[in-house]
């Protein structure tokens, strides 16, 4: 995410375009007032979606045929054995 600094007295001068920096970018600007900081503008996250919300929103209908599912297990397999698995350097 990017980050930007600037005085309260600019974001006050462009802060409708401030504003959709943050919105539409996903920057965030730190605010200073004298050399300090007093406050951040960051974009809001997107409330989370709970597991009984998220069954609703499933359409009914909305499966894999059996032949579609054997082609997609079988996707899924070639693609294992295609990638390594990823190797963490730090472990």
């Amino acid at each position: 995410m990017k980050e930007q600094t600037l005085t309260v007295t600019e974001a006050a001068r462009g802060f409708s375009d401030l504003v959709n920096r943050v919105r539409y970018r996903g920057e965030s600007a730190t605010l200073t007032k004298n050399g300090r900081a007093v406050a951040r503008l960051v974009p809001v996250k997107p409330p989370p979606v709970t597991g009984s919300e998220l069954a609703k929103r499933w359409e009914p209908g909305s499966f894999l045929s059996p032949k579609e599912a054997g082609d997609f297990a079988r996707d899924i397999e070639k693609g294992r054995r295609f990638f390594k698995p990823y190797a963490s350097p730090w472990e």
